[in-house]
Order: structure tokens, then sequence, then C-alpha cells
């Protein structure tokens, strides 16, 4: 029995074949007066094959009522074309028809905005553009798993559910079984969570951090890449409620190992895309971002700039540039410092480190001068921060005594402080945000764009 080839191959054939089996959906057909023309994709690549199909064939008149994103399997022989834009095409000895799409499919041949894509996010993989653009996450999802397998970093799957937060941000969703119209009360008259499910409150992740780091702290170097939420009422083009999360941790690091990391991950990555994704990137260069393949290049090509924080807000200041922003020492900076240093100051990506210890989260490492921490973010070009890092606070007392200082409830950290009692490390790790690293390699400039269902605010459809 014959099986079934994808059209990627066939179009890497080094040579003609007697008999072969596709399956795909219809793009395009046009008929003449013996035959028909019909183009059909199967999702392996973005080019179509083309199938000819001659009035012999038994089901020729159900073949002429084939519509745009019909499916159906063709058997036949690949032989070479006899037009200029394609090296083969299929003789058709048979077509199988499993389903015919009605005049109302909404994915004709005309041009359609993302905006409209968005409402049938479960149709818009079939597009050219977002047909590329997820088998690019897939292949970039390869390439995380590559880099950090080679280096011999452990895999770690991070818990979804939590009672720790992990950004102390507070902007988690919560998950609970408790009925909402009637929920058990205290004698003070708050809700008495000993009754849910796990006893205390318990919410979706925001992180894996706090976990990886127990990991790294007996593994060595780990990483995890999984997904992470965040219940921000963020309606920008950056944000997401739903997202994934690459987090390496590494035990016995400092902040420069971590950018040395963070910098060889990215560059690795971008690399890898242009060498596998050559056609997709094509596409989104013609039709998306005409800059993009020189964005990507220079990545690769050039190593990062890195500064302080410091040293960038007197950039900044000195720039002569005016900012909506003001760029101040204390500042957690705007996506426009962020892209001013990296876009137009610095002309590539640039790692800044060393913030004031105010702007960052509890668990990193407080430097000598006690005023700034081991923090560090990785800026790119067209999308401001990529990554964020820092090395970890290792001493139990500086540790504790940051906690308390930001009032947070210490108890639910005691198994974080064990790290620090038992065998303390230095260590360090970062967190890349997957989709944001699509829209680097894409150019794809809205993140709803890069997640096969995005999930923001008043949003959750499919």
């Amino acid at each position: 029995m014959l099986k079934r080839t994808q059209i990627k191959d066939l179009l890497a054939a080094e040579h003609t074949i007697d008999a072969v089996l596709i399956k795909g959906w219809v793009k395009t057909k046009r008929d003449s007066k013996d035959f028909s023309f019909v183009e059909v994709n199967d999702g392996s690549t973005l080019k179509n094959i083309q199938v000819i199909a001659n009035n012999t064939l038994v089901n020729y008149s159900e073949i002429k009522k084939l519509t745009t994103g019909s499916s159906v399997a063709v058997t036949g022989a690949l032989v070479e074309s006899a037009g200029g834009k394609q090296k083969y095409e299929i003789k058709a000895d048979s077509i199988e028809i499993y389903g015919v799409a009605p005049d109302d499919y909404p994915l004709q041949k005309k041009g359609m905005s993302d905006e409209f894509l968005r409402t049938i996010a479960h149709l818009r993989p079939r597009t050219n553009k977002y047909g590329a653009a997820f088998r690019v996450r897939s292949r970039l999802s390869y390439a995380i798993h590559n880099f950090f397998q080679s280096r011999g970093f452990v895999y770690v799957h991070t818990p979804l559910l939590t009672a720790a937060d992990c950004e102390g941000a507070g902007e988690m969703f919560q998950v609970t079984t408790l009925d909402l119209k009637n929920p058990p009360k205290l004698p003070n008259g708050e809700v008495d969570y000993s009754k849910d499910f796990f006893g205390t409150q318990a919410h979706l992740t925001v992180s894996g951090q706090l976990n990886g780091e127990m990991y790294a702290c007996a593994l060595g170097n780990i990483y995890t890449f999984g997904p992470t939420f965040r219940a921000e009422n963020s309606n920008t083009q950056r944000h997401a409620a739903e997202f994934w999360m690459i987090e390496p941790e590494m035990a016995f690091a400092d902040i420069h190992d971590n950018m040395d990391l963070a910098e060889d991950m990215v560059r690795y990555l971008v690399k890898d895309i242009m060498e596998n994704c050559a056609d997709d990137l094509d596409l989104f260069e013609r039709f998306v971002d005409p800059t993009l393949q020189q964005t990507l290049k220079n990545i690769v090509d050039n190593s990062f700039a890195r500064i302080t924080y410091t040293e960038a807000i007197e950039i900044m200041q000195k720039s002569g540039k005016k900012f909506e922003y003001k760029p101040e020492y204390g500042i957690d900076m705007q996506t426009e410092h962020e892209r001013f240093l990296a876009e137009e100051y610095f002309k590539r990506p640039v790692i800044v480190r060393d913030y004031p210890k105010e702007i960052k989260a509890f668990y990193m490492k407080l430097n000598d001068d006690g005023k700034t921490v081991a923090a560090m973010d990785v800026l790119v070009p067209r999308i401001g921060e990529l990554i964020g890092g820092s090395q970890r606070e290792d001493r139990y007392d500086v540790l504790l005594k940051r906690m308390n200082e930001l009032k947070m409830d210490v108890a639910n950290y005691g198994w974080y402080l064990d790290s620090r009692k038992y065998g303390t490390v230095p260590h360090a790790g970062f967190g890349l945000g997957f989709e944001r690293m699509m829209m680097l390699v894409t150019g794809i400039a809205n993140i709803r764009d890069t997640i096969p269902f995005p999930r923001t605010p008043k949003s959750i459809n499919f």
C-alpha cells in the first residue's frame, strides 16, 4: 500500500518518482478544456505542489467542483514540471475528495487583516503567514531543547499550580474549587481557604524559577520550558495572559556567566532559524518586515553590547532625544528606552546589568554597593526586553532580610530558604519569553500572532 509523502519531501526529491501519494488542502484550482491545475498544500512547507488532473479521471466532474479549502488525497507520478515556476508536479492517476469547502469558507484568495484572522484563530494556520509562523514556532522549540541538551542541562518540569508568587507582583490567576456564590467564611468574614482543594490559596504560576533553583542546586544546570500566566490587564502588543517561558538555572554561576549564556542562546536560536526556516523567513521579509534578514544577521554576526543600568541612564540623558518617560536613575526602563538603546544607540542587542534593588525582585543578589542588584536584561531591536535574569541571592541572612523588607510571608518560602541553609552556592538564571523570541525571528509585531490561541484580557475564545 502506498504511503503518504509530505509535499516538502517531494519538492526536495532528487529525481522523478513513478507513484506518490499526497494528502492536503486545495489552495487554488484552474480549469482548462481537457484538464485542471490543482494547487495542493499539506502544511509541511510554505510551497504548494501542482497537480494535473486530466478529464479522463473517473470523478473529473467532481474534481471540477473543488474549491479553496477542500481536502483531497492525490495518487500519481511525480514528474518534471513543464512550467518554470516549480521543479516538479504530480500527474494524477486518482484524486479522492475528503471534504469540499462551501462558498462561505473565510480564507479565500484575498487580503485579510491580522485582526480579522484572530477571530478565526482555528483556521488561520491554513494561511501562508500563520502556517509559516507556527512551523517556525515548532523549529524554535526544537532548537531550544537542542541548545540546552547539547550543553548538558537537565530539562525539569516545574509546576503550573503554586502557592508562591515568584515575582511578588500579586498579578496571578487564582485557582479554586470553592463555590464562588457561597464560599465558606472565617469568623472575621474572610474566605476560609482551608476548605479549598489544596487547603490554602492556589494560583497559576508566573514563573518556574523558584522551583528551578531547587533543582539547579542539586543537578547543576537545568532548564524549564512551559506555559506561565500573568493576570496583568495589559492590552499592549507585547503582553499576553498565557505565554511560554524558557528558564535556565546554573549552579556555581555568577551574573557574567548568566550574560554569556543568554547571548549564546539568542545567537544560537537565530542562526538555527535562519538555516532551517529559509522559505518561511523569506515570506516574513516580503510581507511583514523588510528588514528582518538584516536584523537577524546583525544578531548572529555581532557580540552584544554590555553596560550597567547607570551607564544606560546616562547615555539616554546625554542623547538629546525626547522621551515620553524621562530617563532618570531609579526608573523601571520603558520600552521606548530599551528600543532606543538597542536600535538607535548600539544598533545591536545590548545587555544592561546592575539595576537599583528597589525595582527588582527579592531573590536578586545584592551587590557590594548595597544599592544595586546583580540583575541583567537583554534588549533587542524592535522589541525591547527579550530576557530578564539575575544572579540569585545565595546568602541566607541577606535574602531573609530582603524578604522581610518587602513584608513577604516568609512562612510560605521556608522551602526556598532551605537551599540557602543547606550547602548554598552562587547560582544564576534568566527567563526568556518564547513569544517575544518568536516576534524577533519572524518580524511579527503583535504577540497575539505568535501563539496558536492567544489569551488576553476579555478574550478566551477557542
